[in-house]
């Protein structure tokens, strides 16, 4: 998602509808010394790095200046945080998720799956997995930026300051994302080998990741690779072609005399086109998934990407792709409020401007 931040506050909103439309921009730098352009345009550039468990999004733009001066990694750690809070606080769902997509036509509710996984772990039990699950933002945020900044330069070359076009930052964000993916994938194999445990299977991360390695290879530790690097294509391609278009779309229709559509249209804008990236790439994380809980010591049989998506099919229609979907969309509100609200502490607290 890619909303805007608030404007200096001493621009006034005269009229009362929560943002600074052009005449007002223009009349309060008519009439007020105008003493850095620089410092007014960083009030408008970043915003919110909102997580909803699935890191899936283009990073941000940040410039030669913010990135010497130490912003950029501010910004980054208060991401990390409001990610990890987010993430604890919607574990539940994310686990009710995880749970509905591996049981396949079971004809488990919502309700029934959180109140078998109370009656067989207890209420605890609804946060198994949520340590690793945190534990992986920071090195797959870092990796992610660090890789981004790299092809991006590639893509650049010699044009110094030159910003991406679209089709380049989603081809830049597609790649970094592969690469981070890449990198911490073990860490995702284990999330959801630690999310569907039983009591007693695994006394911890340490221990779950022996177990597969003696029992399965190191293979195993890439189950359902495939699948989770194709739908970071569709995700990242949709997610920006959509907010591209619905907020270009608005400023035409309803903002003619402004270049800012305001926060809530853009927070808008980044929730639908999160939506249908999501709509798009579920099918293929149902599938990883899938890959990712067969362990091959229990006898059944190993299925492939391919092999999976027909055994789907075939046994549970096309609606078998969305299993699960449900409380993935209901972590959606939760998720991105509680990231918006500890995101703006953890920037104050870190001196980053807003």
């Amino acid at each position: 998602m890619y909303p805007q931040s608030r404007p200096p506050e001493s621009c006034k909103d005269r009229d009362g509808t929560m943002t600074i439309d052009w005449n007002e921009w223009r009349d309060h730098f008519l009439f007020n010394p105008l003493h850095n352009i620089e410092d007014i345009a960083y009030h408008w550039k970043h915003s919110l790095m909102l997580d909803i468990g699935e890191q899936l999004t283009v990073p941000d733009e940040f410039s030669e200046k913010e990135r010497r001066s130490g912003v950029v990694w501010r910004q980054l750690v208060a991401g990390a945080i409001a990610g990890a809070v987010s993430r604890t606080g919607t574990a539940p769902l994310d686990r009710l998720k995880v749970f509905l997509q591996v049981q396949g036509s079971s004809g488990v509710s919502l309700l029934g799956g959180l109140w078998g996984m109370v009656q067989e772990g207890g209420l605890r039990s609804l946060w198994r997995g949520n340590g690793i699950n945190v534990l992986k933002i920071a090195p797959e945020s870092a990796i992610k930026f660090m890789s981004y900044e790299q092809i991006k330069w590639l893509i650049k070359g010699s044009k110094e300051g030159g910003t991406l076009r679209v089709q380049e930052r989603f081809i830049a964000g597609s790649l970094a994302g592969a690469t981070a993916q890449t990198i911490i994938y073990p860490m995702e194999v284990l999330k959801t080998r630690l999310t569907l445990r039983k009591t007693g299977q695994y006394s911890g991360m340490a221990d779950c990741a022996k177990q597969i390695l003696r029992k399965e290879g190191v293979r195993a530790f890439y189950k359902g690779y495939v699948p989770n690097t194709l739908g970071i294509i569709p995700y990242a391609g949709i997610d920006l072609a959509v907010y591209e278009t619905l907020k270009n779309a608005w400023l035409q229709r309803y903002c003619m005399g402004s270049a800012d559509p305001g926060v809530l249209v853009l927070l808008g804008c980044g929730t639908v086109s999160s939506t249908c990236g999501q709509l798009a790439s579920y099918p293929l994380a149902l599938i990883r998934t899938r890959m990712q809980a067969q362990a091959s010591a229990d006898g059944t049989p190993q299925l492939s990407m391919v092999g999976q998506f027909k055994h789907i099919v075939s046994h549970e229609g096309i609606p078998g792709l969305y299993r699960g979907i449900a409380p993935n969309f209901l972590k959606v509100i939760p998720a991105v409020s509680i990231s918006y609200v500890v995101y703006e502490h953890m920037k104050k607290a870190l001196g980053v401007g807003s």
